[in-house]
């Protein structure tokens, strides 16, 4: 167990030729274990990933002291799919009814076909750019340095 905590009580059965209730009263009451799932992380980063990050991390701070302002300069983005349906509140929706009648029903919204993707580019003031993409364009680095291009342009 203190090589491998993903071994199943079947197996630990299996290996040590206890039986299976007996190594779940071992485990669960007599060593206080209990089976969680493991936590999903984006990705596992190597040692040296983890230097860069605090490299990374400490020179910002770093910047940050020496200038007050540093925040303010910076600029972030995001993009997200906007649908073409208004979809009603769940407050909208709702209704009087009496304890014998029965509960009102809705169908699932089902997301129209007509979408768009918003890019937003905003700082700490507030959003700096906003623009739909164009049906069937492709969002990738090139389109993002022609959309940072046209914002400098216009600042």
């Amino acid at each position: 167990m203190n090589e491998d905590r993903r071994y199943t009580t079947d197996e630990i059965s299996e290996v040590t030729g206890v039986n299976w209730s007996s190594c779940q009263q071992i485990l669960t009451v007599d060593l206080s274990m209990r089976r969680t799932a493991t936590k999903f992380v984006p990705h596992l980063l190597t040692q040296d990933q983890k230097n860069t990050h605090l490299t990374s991390c400490q020179k910002l701070k770093n910047q940050i002291e020496s200038d007050p302002n540093f925040l303010s300069k910076v600029i972030t983005g995001d993009e997200s799919w906007c649908y073409g349906h208004d979809p009603e509140t769940k407050q909208a929706l709702s209704q009087w009814k009496t304890p014998p009648s029965p509960r009102p029903k809705k169908a699932r919204q089902v997301r129209s076909n007509v979408k768009t993707m918003l890019i937003v580019f905003f700082d700490v003031r507030g959003i700096v750019h906003r623009e739909f993409i164009p049906p069937g364009q492709t969002v990738n680095q090139e389109f993002y340095l022609e959309v940072l291009r046209r914002l400098r342009e216009n600042v």
